[in-house]
């Protein structure tokens, strides 16, 4: 199902997977060098520098596993991915939805929402 989407969004979903070891040169190439994030927690990330920092301590604090359960293309700009974790944090289950805004094959805002 994932396959079928965009570079950049694949490149941020392999980056962000616990399993997988981050790479920061990596996560940072899936984004336009201005684009913006805004977690499930509603705090808004700008530039390379802060997006960096936002995911150097995300998913430190819990070990769980991710898999795409469904992904949705509206458009050649636009797109919804909702992940399945399943960890030791609270709760155990929860599906995290992320939305991609794209530019020139790059992540220009991405929205992250339980």
């Amino acid at each position: 199902m994932a396959k079928h989407l965009p570079r950049a969004i694949m490149r941020y979903l392999r980056e962000a997977d616990p399993q997988h070891k981050a790479n920061a040169h990596d996560l940072l190439a899936a984004f336009a060098p201005d684009a913006t994030v805004i977690d499930d927690d509603g705090r808004t990330y700008t530039g390379h520098d802060e997006i960096l920092r936002w995911r150097a301590s995300e998913g430190t604090e819990y070990t769980y596993t991710v898999e795409v359960s469904h992904v949705e293309k509206f458009d050649d700009t636009h797109y919804v991915v909702t992940n399945h974790l399943e960890g030791d944090f609270p709760g155990g289950v929860v599906d995290i939805i992320y939305r991609f805004t794209l530019a020139d094959g790059l992540i220009t805002k991405l929205e992250i929402a339980p």
